[in-house]
């Protein structure tokens, strides 16, 4: 279900607040260029399977996320975080580093002129 970039897309413009189906029809079209019934049948498989919920409001349908059934989707995805945790972690010390224009930083011991004959 999460495996296709558009229901991936679908879900993100959800994240903001509902939209009606006309809305997201609008914005798929346009990145997608699959026409109205395509767009509505990836509205109905993110409802069916749990993921997004709809309610009538007059003559509209308004779309949200179902914040619960991705809570049982983060709750799953637990057992996989260690293949990507470290390395954000790793890049999250690196960022904090700072190392100016985008240079390596320097080692505890590395002197100026080191640095320069490095490179």
């Amino acid at each position: 279900m999460l495996g296709d970039p558009v229901r991936r897309r679908i879900l993100e413009l959800l994240a903001d607040g509902e939209q009606t189906s006309g809305a997201v029809c609008e914005v798929i079209q346009a990145e997608y260029r699959i026409s109205q019934p395509g767009v509505s049948a990836h509205l109905r498989v993110l409802r069916e399977g749990g993921l997004a919920t709809v309610r009538p409001e007059g003559a509209r349908r308004l779309y949200a996320v179902n914040g619960e059934r991705l809570r049982d989707v983060d709750g799953w995805l637990d057992r996989f975080r260690h293949f990507w945790t470290p390395h954000l972690e790793a890049l999250e010390t690196e960022l904090s580093r700072g190392s100016p224009e985008g240079r390596p930083t320097k080692g505890p011991d590395e002197t100026p002129d080191q640095r320069r004959k490095a490179r």
